[in-house]
């Protein structure tokens, strides 16, 4: 570095002060991701807990559903059939 004159060595800390900003500004950028990324991990663990219940209650409207409308046929036929 004796070589180095001083308008050079202002420059090349200047380099490394922005390289400091720039570091710095890169690890907050990911910190901020991974704890975006953690939140959405939680709201993928609701959803795939839920999905089983929705699957189930679904399945019970679909039964519901069958139901009345084989009530509503039975009192169809049974008013104008018998």
């Amino acid at each position: 570095m004796s070589d180095m004159s001083f308008k050079q060595a202002k420059e090349l800390i200047e380099r490394l002060e922005f390289t400091e900003l720039t570091l710095k500004n890169t690890l907050e950028s990911i910190d901020k991701s991974s704890k975006n990324f953690n939140n959405s991990l939680k709201h993928q663990d609701k959803i795939i807990k839920m999905v089983p219940k929705n699957h189930q209650k679904l399945n019970n409207m679909k039964v519901v559903v069958a139901l009345n409308v084989g009530v509503i046929v039975g009192l169809i036929i049974g008013k104008y059939l018998l």
